[in-house]
């Protein structure tokens, strides 16, 4: 994580981080010990003096090796110590000799030993060398930011040829850093506390940088917020086309469709306390959960978590307390049927219209499985006989016995097994189960109340049922 200040500017899908201005202060004279011989064109050599009396007193002349140019260079200053009081040299400089002893093809360590060897008069012949600071200079906050680019074996996601051109990502310029915005996840108050509602937070695509940026006061904070939210939300269509030209006729982890694409602030039942960055996608059939944003087709075949929507209860929607308010939190809540019981997480967004298009896509996505899957089956015991529960969305409810030498689950023609039981959904009265593997269905019918014993855990059965009646319902106009 990388904190800092300065100037932010937006330019079309990038975000400008801009440091603060650093200048060289004129040479000033000063007296005793230290001389320093300034070599460079146009230029006669001069000395400085300073008084210390020892080289230790010297340094804060730190010596740094120069990649480019092969040269030791001044890379930090004591102050109030002999490199600083003279005001001669300068980060950045490169040291040709001392006391005339040639270091313009030292190592580091031999640089070191050469100044040490000086005894208490020193005589420095330095070049600035400009092309070097951007090595040895650590005046900027923006160039302390890490933002790697993706592995050369990646998909190029918004390639070049597509946007508009612009420097590379993350280069530096002097006190410049570009940071594309796309998939980049625009959030506040995750990473640090802040009390004051000025900080806003950049988390890079693979979710392994971020960057947090703090505002003179919550005002400007929240108008940067909203500038970069919506600019990384008008880039989420683009993805989504990209990602299907990428993975091809192949799909997404089964699913066909994308219907959404995002970012958002996920919490568990197992982690209350701490919000994470979890990149969601809605699919015609699925929602899947990913760490960071998949470089490889093979990566979007294999998200971390995927929960069949027809399985998937929306349970909250909003903020906590009364209508919307600065700072308040928008969240909303899912709950899951699996094998294991019920699943559930916490997902904040970060506006009032994400909240409502997180959420339209995750009950109409419900909806439209329950009516494209239609029918699901699975084995059960009723009255001690091998059966087979059947939940059809037109149909309803169909108790099969099973046949000789039928031992799964089939979700092909049950044409050949033999009814014990059909009901309309109509008939239903009443549903429960133990959570643990017996399913009870009410019809109201001389059976009474019926008793399935699932073999496992009810609960995908039981959430599949109430999202084929809460589709029926929307079907009907009953609800919004």
């Amino acid at each position: 994580m990388a904190q800092c200040s300065g100037q932010l500017e937006r330019r079309s899908s990038n975000v400008e981080l801009r440091g603060p201005g650093r200048e060289c202060d004129p040479k000033r004279h000063h007296q005793w010990i230290l001389r320093v011989q300034r070599n460079s064109p146009g230029s006669h050599k001069q000395s400085e003096n300073c008084g210390e009396d020892s080289f230790h007193g010297f340094t804060g002349a730190s010596p740094r090796s120069d990649r480019k140019q092969k040269k030791m260079c001044e890379s930090n200053k004591a102050r109030g110590l002999a490199a600083d009081q003279t005001q001669a040299l300068y980060v950045g400089d490169a040291i040709l000799s001392v006391n005339g002893v040639n270091l313009r093809d030292a190592t580091h360590d031999e640089a070191v030993q050469g100044l040490k060897r000086a005894g208490r008069e020193v005589t420095l012949e330095v070049k600035y060398m400009r092309e070097a600071s951007p090595y040895v200079k650590k005046g900027s906050p923006v160039s302390e930011i890490g933002w790697e680019t993706p592995p050369p074996e990646s998909p190029r996601l918004g390639s070049p040829h597509r946007d508009v051109p612009v420097t590379p990502t993350m280069s530096l310029q002097g006190d410049r850093r570009y940071i594309p915005l796309k998939m980049c996840y625009v959030t506040r108050s995750m990473t640090s506390p802040d009390p004051g509602n000025r900080q806003l937070e950049l988390h890079s695509p693979d979710a392994k940088h971020t960057v947090v940026l703090r505002c003179r006061d919550a005002a400007s904070a929240q108008a940067w917020f909203e500038v970069m939210q919506s600019a990384t939300s008008d880039l989420i269509n683009k993805v989504i086309t990209e990602v299907k030209e990428h993975t091809g006729r192949t799909g997404i982890a089964g699913s066909r469709e994308i219907r959404h694409l995002g970012w958002l602030a996920e919490k568990t039942e197992n982690e209350k306390q701490q919000w994470k960055p979890v990149l969601v996608m809605v699919t015609e059939k699925d929602l899947l959960l990913y760490h960071s944003l998949p470089r490889m087709k093979t990566s979007w075949h294999s998200p971390a978590h995927t929960y069949p929507l027809l399985a998937t209860r929306l349970v909250h929607s909003g903020p906590d307390r009364g209508s919307p308010q600065p700072g308040v939190e928008l969240s909303f809540a899912t709950r899951t049927g699996t094998r294991l019981g019920i699943e559930a997480h916490l997902f904040r967004a970060e506006t009032c219209q994400d909240l409502s298009l997180w959420t339209r896509h995750i009950v109409t996505g419900c909806h439209s499985s329950a009516q494209m899957i239609k029918e699901v089956t699975t084995s059960c015991v009723y009255k001690g006989q091998e059966c087979r529960l059947v939940i059809h969305y037109e149909q309803g409810f169909s108790v099969l016995a099973e046949q000789k030498g039928e031992d799964q689950v089939d979700q092909g023609n049950q044409n050949q097994a033999k009814p014990l039981l059909c009901y309309p959904f109509e008939r239903l009265k009443m549903s429960s189960d133990d959570g643990v593997r017996m399913l009870f269905l009410d019809f109201s019918g001389k059976e009474g109340e019926i008793q399935l014993d699932l073999h496992s855990c009810p609960k995908p059965i039981v959430f599949i049922l109430h999202s084929f009646l809460s589709a029926k319902i929307a079907r009907l106009g009953l609800v919004a």
